[in-house]
């Protein structure tokens, strides 16, 4: 669960990214401050930082893309599903789901109001 610094810190560097104004820790606490808000003296460098390694435009258009998910099994199971291969997966599940035929009364050899 996210805590209101992260929360408040999240939209500080949202809006100084569409304003097209620089993600700096001093600015995202400008912003927090102004929205009176108080968080944590570590929030807004982290989130600075956070902003100066990544994109803060990939990181709004991957919101909910989940990347790879961490292997569930034991010690030495499969190796961990990339995007790729799910997609090539379930491709190859569809195919292989092919609607049962079902068998007409004549082929059955009775019929059930007989």
């Amino acid at each position: 669960m996210s805590s209101t610094g992260e929360l408040a810190c999240t939209y500080a560097c949202l809006i100084l990214h569409d304003d097209g104004i620089p993600v700096t820790a001093e600015k995202i606490a400008t912003v927090v401050k102004a929205a009176n808000l108080q968080v944590e003296s570590y929030w807004p460098s982290l989130f600075a930082k956070l902003c100066e390694k990544k994109n803060v435009e990939d990181l709004i258009m991957n919101v909910g893309s989940g990347g790879t998910a961490a292997p569930t099994g034991a010690v030495g199971g499969a190796p961990p599903v990339t995007g790729d291969d799910a997609a090539t997966a379930s491709s190859a599940a569809d195919k292989k789901k092919e609607e049962p035929k079902e068998e007409s009364d004549d082929e059955a050899m009775f019929s059930l109001f007989d």
